[in-house]
């Protein structure tokens, strides 16, 4: 019986440069986790940046469900990428990467340069960012999977990811 190829391609420069300009745009993106009660999916929109280095990161409240998920569960799913105002929504470049949560210690000398470096992608959030309930959150890549449009869909390394 013949073996179905792979339709997934290894990343190459074209994607890599596709994927780092999706993730340095993305303002929001679509997160995935497991929740701790039912173990069942869910999924949420997040604000969205980058660290200095190029790390997805959010704000995440205490109060949002995926805080408890991801608490729980660090393992979780990122999806970056928008429709175009014109054409099938499902031939816009898209990029799902899955990461691994980690929540940024308030009183650690790390969460005050990523509060100070969230602040200037994220003014607005300078009404909230020292409420007790919400927490800093790094979401580093494990690896990536881009839908480039029809036919062209690649993987990609955590290490293709930055920026």
């Amino acid at each position: 019986m013949p073996q179905n190829p792979d339709p997934v391609a290894p990343a190459d420069d074209a994607a890599r440069t596709m994927a780092q300009g999706l993730l340095a745009t993305a303002r929001h993106g679509a997160l995935a986790v497991t929740d701790p009660e039912t173990g069942t999916p869910g999924i949420s929109r997040i604000a969205l940046g980058l660290t200095p280095v190029g790390t997805p990161l959010t704000l995440i409240s205490a109060l949002a469900p995926h805080h408890a998920a991801l608490a729980a569960n660090p393992v979780a799913a990122l999806m970056v990428g928008e429709p175009g105002p014109k054409g099938d929504p499902l031939t816009h470049p898209r990029l799902m990467i899955r990461v691994t949560a980690r929540f940024i210690a308030r009183d650690s000398t790390e969460h005050a340069v990523l509060r100070d470096h969230w602040l200037t992608t994220h003014p607005k959030s300078a009404l909230y960012i020292d409420f007790a309930d919400f927490a800093l959150v790094r979401l580093e890549p494990l690896s990536a999977l881009l839908n480039g449009g029809f036919g062209r869909a690649h993987r990609l390394t955590a290490e293709d990811l930055h920026l």
